[in-house]
């Protein structure tokens, strides 16, 4: 995947057998996807300009150029989209692109290094951060929050955590 693109969604399977696909957004606004047309595959060779064409439980139906069957549709199951960064909005200072942070080194408050990001999570309550660190039986799991994480700085490439402290009970 090129370093200029962000993930901007996936595609669930098909959405009935016009070769309509059932697409997950990410984007703050879903319908916004597809203003950042054309979204890529992963390793670059297809991309698609996408039409959607109403909301649906769990995500949007959507038509992607080339696409014209079931099958077709049925084959990009589990297929993640790519928009160029370039046609992304620039975010407020307090939000944060996750391929931005992943591979982002963790200090805590006074400078030791927690790990490095490995994933952010989203269960419906706030994004959790995966701290993954060398020798550690298993990843430290961070609220992205003010108070745990009060400082990310992109340009110095790090993160700054003050993380809960263990009880170890």
């Amino acid at each position: 995947m090129a370093a200029d693109r962000i993930c901007v969604g996936a595609i669930a399977g098909a959405f009935g057998v016009r070769g309509e696909v059932r697409l997950k957004s990410f984007c703050a606004e879903p319908e916004a996807i597809a203003s950042y047309a054309p979204l890529f595959t992963e390793d670059g060779a297809r991309s698609f300009a996408v039409t959607i064409t109403r909301a649906i439980p769990g995500g949007l139906a959507a038509r992607l150029s080339g696409i014209t069957t079931k099958e077709e549709a049925d084959a990009l199951r589990g297929t993640s989209l790519y928009a160029d960064r370039g046609k992304l909005p620039n975010l407020p200072d307090d939000e944060f692109y996750h391929a931005d942070l992943i591979g982002l080194p963790v200090f805590d408050t006074g400078g030791v290094q927690l790990g490095t990001v490995r994933a952010i999570y989203n269960h419906g309550a706030g994004d959790i951060l995966e701290i993954f660190a060398p020798g550690r039986r298993t990843a430290l799991l961070l609220p992205f929050t003010k108070a745990a994480v009060p400082t990310v700085d992109l340009t110095a490439r790090r993160i700054v955590a003050d993380p809960p402290e263990e009880t170890g009970e």
